[in-house]
């Protein structure tokens, strides 16, 4: 008779797309944790980390730089200019577009969220070693480049 606690592993189990979906599902609980406890969102760290690399820029450039959607742009950027974050102003060349730039409390956010985001990779990644870690994060950015050339759709993420 079989001991009903030794269970026979599902047939989807060992599925590659299974386990991605399973190892994502904790990484996004860990990041999501992990920003919260900044008082932040995904959005929040994408968009202040565009405007180190990149730059102040419009709402329009922002949201193709960080892909973030137009619709979700304008309450990200609402969110952090209310927290003194990010700073709205005038374009200079064209009055009807505003320009949005880091402040120096979004810089100290924003290094908080990388802390944080490098914690929450640790976790995630804690049963391998380093060059498992590099490896792994290879062999997943070749699989998202190739299915993101094939759907011309950039990723939708850490909101």
């Amino acid at each position: 008779m079989e001991n009903p606690s030794e269970k026979t592993p599902a047939k989807w189990e060992s599925l590659p797309s299974w386990l991605l979906t399973q190892t994502a599902n904790h990484a996004h609980r860990l990041v999501t944790d992990g920003f919260s406890s900044a008082c932040a969102r995904g959005y929040h760290y994408r968009l202040l980390a565009t405007l180190e690399e990149s730059g102040p820029a419009s709402q329009a450039a922002l949201g193709r730089r960080s892909g973030i959607h137009v619709s979700d742009m304008v309450a990200t950027i609402n969110e952090l200019a209310d927290r003194k974050l990010v700073e709205r102003a005038p374009d200079l060349s064209d009055r009807r577009r505003n320009v949005i730039s880091l402040t120096a409390p979004g810089k100290r956010q924003l290094r908080r969220l990388e802390k944080q985001l490098a914690e929450c990779q640790d976790e995630l990644l804690a049963p391998l070693s380093p060059d498992e870690r590099q490896q792994l994060t290879g062999l997943l950015s070749k699989l998202l480049d190739h299915h993101n050339r094939r759907t011309d759709t950039p990723e939708e993420s850490w909101r």
